[in-house]
């Protein structure tokens, strides 16, 4: 163990989260309002993942990764809104120094996976609508659950780097984090050492994680967009562009927030502008994703509606033999 991190570890026990401390009034609309948006988040992409696997016409890329993005968003709004509910009523909202380092790594895993997914939903769309002959070839089961490994695997590696270069950091002058939540922003502007490698490394890796997976889905949809303009068949250019706008939807409301969040100087890091910005990538994108792909998915609403009618059915059936 090094000597920064030895320090580190006897200097600093835990850490304060400062994003309630300085509300001293509506707490209750804030509570009641993230409690709302966790619930909406958790049973529509709960639904999701339900119909997915229920119904065999959804058997397909497209909704294959539509239910991993669905699992991560349970996955990615878990780690921090509920302890968010808890610390909304603490005077000083307290985090151990290990919770904060395991909750920023699941955190940043989850966001680096979100990426490559997006980009692997933005191929599948270009696969189907560029190249519908060879789509079962090259989109076949294999290929997407590779797509689907790798994609969790570069989430998992970013994680890892980001968690080891930030906790080996000394923080000596203060433990307040001024944010919900632990993430890598507010954790470098309290540090007392040399942030410079960890800034490095955040733009660097920030470039493969985030920004390519970005460009890469851009110059996907600008090849959609060529061929559904140049397809002489109306309904199905209607039904792809309406796939495709629920898809670049969630794109810009993702990488908008994140872009904003990772890709900047530490010194530029604003208390009241960053928490709004923390809030619309990790509480309102994953509770939107489930209302933006059904409300706009035909195929989605409509096994939606055999699922609820057979449930319903299921449940008379056995009322009936009850009685």
């Amino acid at each position: 163990m090094n000597l920064s991190y030895a320090e580190n570890q006897t200097s600093i026990k835990e850490f304060i989260l400062l994003g309630f401390v300085n509300i001293k009034q509506g707490k209750s609309f804030f509570f009641i309002l993230f409690l709302t948006m966790y619930t909406i988040c958790l049973l529509g992409n709960s639904l999701i993942i339900a119909v997915v696997l229920l119904n065999q016409t959804l058997h397909t890329p497209m909704y294959f990764f539509l239910g991993n993005l669905s699992f991560l968003d349970v996955c990615y709004i878990s780690v921090t809104v509920p302890k968010m509910l808890a610390d909304i009523w603490a005077e000083f909202p307290r985090i151990s120094f290990m919770e904060c380092a395991a909750q920023m790594y699941f955190l940043v895993t989850l966001v680096g996976t979100e990426g490559f997914l997006l980009a692997s939903m933005a191929l599948d769309r270009y696969f189907a609508i560029c190249h519908p002959l060879n789509y079962t070839r090259l989109m076949n089961k294999w290929i997407c659950l590779q797509i689907a490994a790798v994609s969790w695997i570069c989430g998992f590696l970013n994680a890892c780097l980001h968690t080891t270069l930030t906790f080996h950091l000394s923080y000596c002058q203060s433990n307040g984090i001024s944010h919900f939540f632990c993430d890598i922003p507010p954790l470098l502007s309290i540090s007392c050492s040399d942030t410079s490698v960890n800034e490095a490394a955040l733009f660097t890796v920030g470039v493969f994680v985030g920004l390519s997976p970005f460009f890469f889905t851009l110059v996907s949809y600008a090849f959609i967009l060529h061929a559904i303009l140049s397809s002489q068949q109306k309904r199905q250019s209607h039904k792809a562009i309406s796939t495709c706008i629920s898809h670049l939807t969630v794109v810009i409301l993702f990488y908008g927030s994140g872009i904003f969040t990772y890709f900047r100087p530490t010194s530029t890091y604003s208390l009241e502008r960053d928490q709004l910005i923390g809030v619309l990538y990790n509480i309102l994108t994953p509770t939107l994703n489930p209302l933006i792909y059904s409300l706009r998915n035909k195929e989605v609403k409509l096994a939606m509606k055999r699922l609820m009618m057979k449930e319903h059915s299921l449940f008379e059936t056995r009322l009936f033999h009850n009685n």
